[in-house]
């Protein structure tokens, strides 16, 4: 995969109004050019999912993947996520104190609910000409 040298990955669900606005807001403030970007939906999404024996059918909203090193779902993904962002690095310090079960449980919520509260598209977003690079395909 082009574009992924010394990159974080992040898999996201491409027909959820929520996870697009997302991954909206993290490329606005990716001042670092961190993350690349790839739908679960999409080929390259499920592949790397499936490499790390992932189940999508679990796990369907959010997964960081640092290459090489680790990845990271649901609440764990979002404050790494929010660790390479400027303005969000201390994230972390104060929610990571929160047990794993309940942040998960949280987030659980969220995800289960968020179809019905923020919506759904039929197809997976299409990356802006100007964003097209920070994406792993073009679903």
């Amino acid at each position: 995969m082009d574009g992924t040298e010394g990159k974080k990955i992040i898999l996201f669900d491409g027909v959820c109004n929520l996870c697009n606005g997302t991954v909206q807001w993290i490329i606005r403030r990716d001042s670092r050019d961190i993350f690349r970007f790839a739908p679960l939906q999409g080929e390259v999404g499920r592949e790397l999912a499936r490499a790390r024996q992932i189940d999508t059918d679990q796990v369907d909203s959010i997964i960081l993947i640092d290459p090489g090193v680790a990845y990271y779902i649901k609440s764990d993904a979002a404050l790494e996520i929010s660790r390479r962002l400027k303005g969000y690095r201390l994230l972390p310090f104060i929610f990571g104190w929160i047990p794993k079960s309940i942040r998960d449980g949280i987030y659980d919520l969220v995800a289960r609910n968020r179809y019905r509260i923020f919506g759904k598209k039929e197809e997976c977003m299409v990356p802006t000409p100007e964003l097209k690079a920070r994406f792993l395909e073009g679903s």
